[in-house]
């Protein structure tokens, strides 16, 4: 059976991510996010949604990035229906 890349779970429902020119191997959409997610540079979750960058560096939303100091990023705003 395959092996978990990140917690080494003998699993036969395993599933392969590629990522550029590496492949992993993981049991659970869990474990791939804790091995191949960006982490938010402030608070260091796991970023799962678009995050925000700004030269380089990850941030889960704009309240981590003013933390860090980074100025000018602000989170997404939805369109509001009519």
């Amino acid at each position: 059976m395959p092996v978990c890349d990140a917690c080494g779970n003998d699993y036969d429902k395993a599933f392969q991510l590629k990522i550029k020119n590496e492949t992993y191997t993981f049991d659970s959409f869990e474990c791939a996010i804790k091995m191949v997610a960006p982490h938010c540079e402030h608070c260091d979750v796991p970023i799962i949604g678009h995050g925000l960058e700004q030269d380089g560096r990850m941030f889960c939303c704009a309240h981590c990035a003013k933390r860090a100091d980074v100025v000018g990023l602000r989170d997404r705003v939805g369109l509001q229906s009519s």
